[in-house]
């Protein structure tokens, strides 16, 4: 069906005038959607995601004013902890919510929206444009859910700011638009943990972003895990941009069991800017897995380092592309990556692809990559110890992705992350 932007706009501004949002939040919303059409796919380098469910189709291009089922409420209230901050949504819908260190603001995103407009209207899409491909005029066109977070100079948040989204697929065409937004302002320090699950086995897409604006001097710890159900089709963007001397670390678990398209990019605008990328994917079925870690040293003296470690079961495809670049004027820079994977089956496909683009001569600048299978060594010293095989493989898996699990801000998280990746190993 033709795309039709008078009947989808008349929708839209629906169903923002029920929730209430400011009129000046709606246009940017419109501007989305009149851009939307005209844009391209992206692209990502040795993969093709060529029929895959990433948008509604044209009859289904609707603002979700979605409510929530009992089943996805009670997914969100069963993860209760001990955090600062814990918020968790169903479908964009708040269940939880802890009170908050002062100078802090951790709100879901259109409350924030009511109540500190001035952050939202700023910073929102700062990082990542509508402008980009057809996929982000989505995003900011229908925008359902997600999490602003504002940090002010000077203030350490010592324990992690949690969120913890489910994705209510117990229906069709119910996507999940989430964004989760990032302000550190100068020389302040943030640990935030985004969990980010599913309820249902209605096929569904998700259309998620991260945007970190991390000022001079400031620190943003993030440690994402995904884990989403093989019904969903997942589209992510996850970005940040640092100031003069601010620190970025991200610790990525993806542990979804759908297809994946996924970006994370670092852009080292300040000089003495340091960005660390370390990610772990672990795919199983007939799934496909495609993701690009870029760190862009824009900035004299910064560092953007990479190291990507995927398990690879099954039938399925994992692509690791490492994109790290120097552009002119980053004298003093380092870049730095690592893409490793481990293939456990005959059957799988994977690739890992590191990309140097260096426009600068005083730098340091290498690279790693390596696709194989378990050590022999390995498996070999721990079976002569009486390890079960299936127990020793998955030992050595741990181990191969020990660089990211070992970086994730505290122990239950850890836990959580190895009992799903047992999980996934269970039957291999």
């Amino acid at each position: 069906m033709t795309f039709n932007f008078e009947q989808t706009q008349q929708q839209v501004k629906a169903v923002a005038s029920r929730w209430g949002e400011p009129t000046s939040f709606t246009a940017r919303r419109l501007s989305a959607l009149q851009l939307y059409p005209k844009l391209a796919m992206p692209r990502m380098q040795e993969f093709s995601y060529d029929g895959w469910p990433l948008l509604p189709t044209d009859d289904r291009l609707k603002l979700i004013d979605a409510v929530p089922s009992a089943k996805a409420v009670t997914a969100a209230q069963e993860n209760d902890g001990d955090d600062i901050s814990l918020h968790s949504f169903a479908q964009g819908k708040l269940v939880i919510n802890k009170q908050v260190p002062a100078g802090v603001i951790c709100e879901p995103f259109f409350r924030a929206l009511h109540n500190h407009y001035q952050v939202v209207d700023q910073y929102f899409m700062s990082v990542i444009s509508a402008e980009q491909d057809k996929l982000t005029a989505y995003h900011q066109a229908m925008l359902n859910s997600g999490t602003v977070i504002e940090v002010g100079a000077g203030v350490s948040v010592k324990q992690p700011l949690e969120i913890h989204q489910v994705q209510d697929a117990t229906r069709p065409n119910q996507p999940l638009v989430n964004h989760l937004l990032i302000v550190a302002h100068p020389q302040s320090v943030v640990h935030v943990v985004q969990h980010l699950s599913s309820v249902g086995k209605a096929a569904n897409l998700a259309n998620l972003m991260v945007e970190i604006v991390a000022e001079p001097g400031s620190e943003v710890h993030l440690a994402v895990l995904d884990e989403t159900g093989t019904n969903i089709t997942t589209y992510l963007n996850r970005r940040a941009h640092l100031a003069a001397d601010a620190n970025v670390e991200w610790a990525v678990g993806m542990m979804n069991g759908g297809n994946v398209l996924g970006d994370i990019d670092a852009e080292l605008i300040g000089e003495g800017s340091k960005a660390d990328s370390k990610l772990i994917a672990v795919t199983g079925g007939d799934q496909h897995v495609g993701l690009n870690n870029r760190v862009t040293n824009r900035g004299p003296h910064s560092t953007g380092l990479i190291n990507q470690r995927g398990v690879v079961l099954d039938s399925s495809e994992l692509i690791f592309n490492g994109i790290g670049q120097i552009v002119h004027d980053a004298h003093g820079s380092n870049a730095e990556q690592q893409n490793r994977l481990l293939m456990m089956s005959p059957t799988a496909r994977g690739d890992a692809n590191p990309i140097l683009l260096i426009d600068e001569n005083d730098v340091n600048a290498g690279h790693a990559a390596s696709v194989g299978q378990v050590d022999a060594h390995q498996l070999y010293y721990l079976l002569s110890r009486g390890i079960p095989e299936h127990q020793a493989k998955r030992m050595v898996i741990r181990g191969f992705l020990s660089a990211v699990l070992t970086a994730l801000p505290n122990r239950r998280l850890e836990d959580k992350m190895i009992t799903i990746l047992e999980r996934k190993l269970l039957h291999d």
